[in-house]
C-alpha cells in the first residue's frame, strides 16, 4: 500500500519504551510526527533521535506529539538511550516504538509486504527505507512525508517550520512560498476573490494575476 498527502495515517497497536499504545488513541484530538529508523545503535539516526528529544519543547507549542519507531525490539531501545544521551546531552523522554516484526514498517510501506517477519539478523542496509518522516494532523490524515537516504541527517528545524506553514493554511485560504519562515507574508489562494481577499485580509500586493501576497494572518 503506497500512502499519500491526505490518507488516513494506519492505526497499529505496538509495545513502545512507554508501554503499549494504540496510535490513533495516542494522537488523540492534537497533531503528531511519527519519525523512523532503519536499527538501533547507528550513527545518524542516535543523532537524530536526540536533537528531537532536544526539540520536544517546540513541538508541544505547536500541539504536536512526537514518537520514534526503530526496527528492533523495545529493550534494545532502552539501552540506546543511555547512548543517545551521551552522545547529544538530550534524555529522550518520548515513546519509541519496538517493531521487531517489521509490522509498522510494512503497514506504512517503508518494507516491502513480502519482507521477512522478523528484525532479528537484518541490517541497517537491509532496512535502509526505514528512513521516513510523518506528519500527521488531528484528523489522522497525513499531512507531509519526507524520506531522507541514512547517510544524510534529518533537518527538524525545516520539519517544525512545515508545521507552521500546514497549521496556518488550515485555518486561513493561504499558502505558503519558497522559503516561508512563521511571520513572512503569504499567498492568497486562487479560491480567494479580490473582493473576498480585501474583506479578510485588508490589503494585498498582486504580483501575477494568480500571484497576490499579503501579511500573515495573526490567529
Amino acid at each position: 500500500m503506497s500512502l499519500r498527502i491526505n490518507d488516513t495515517a494506519p492505526d497499529f497497536t505496538a509495545e513502545t519504551t512507554q508501554g503499549q499504545l494504540s496510535f490513533h488513541e495516542w494522537i488523540g484530538d492534537g497533531w503528531a510526527v511519527l519519525f523512523s529508523h532503519p536499527k538501533d545503535f547507528t550513527p545518524v539516526c542516535t543523532t537524530e533521535l536526540g536533537t528531537m528529544a532536544g526539540l520536544e519543547g517546540e513541538f508541544e507549542k505547536r500541539n504536536t506529539k512526537i514518537i520514534g519507531i526503530s526496527v528492533d525490539p523495545v529493550e534494545d531501545h532502552v539501552r540506546w538511550k543511555a547512548d543517545i544521551a551521551k552522545a547529544t546531552g538530550h534524555n529522550v523522554d518520548y515513546p519509541m516504538i519496538g517493531d521487531k516484526d517489521l509490522k509498522v514498517a510494512k503497514l506504512y510501506d517503508m518494507l516491502p509486504a513480502e519482507t521477512g517477519g522478523s528484525s532479528e539478523g537484518r541490517t541497517a542496509a537491509d532496512n535502509q527505507t526505514v528512513r521516513s518522516v510523518y506528519v500527521i494532523g488531528p484528523d489522522k490524515k497525513i499531512k507531509l512525508v519526507l524520506t531522507y537516504p541514512m547517510t544524510t541527517g534529518r533537518n527538524f528545524s525545516e520539519i517544525l517550520r512545515a508545521i507552521d506553514s500546514i497549521q496556518l493554511t488550515a485555518k486561513h485560504q493561504v499558502a505558503t512560498p519558497a522559503n516561508w519562515q512563521q511571520g513572512d507574508d503569504v499567498i492568497i489562494t486562487p479560491a480567494v476573490s479580490n473582493e473576498d481577499a480585501e474583506k479578510r485580509f485588508g490589503s494585498f500586493e498582486t504580483i501575477l494575476p494568480y500571484l497576490r501576497k499579503t501579511k500573515q494572518p495573526s490567529a
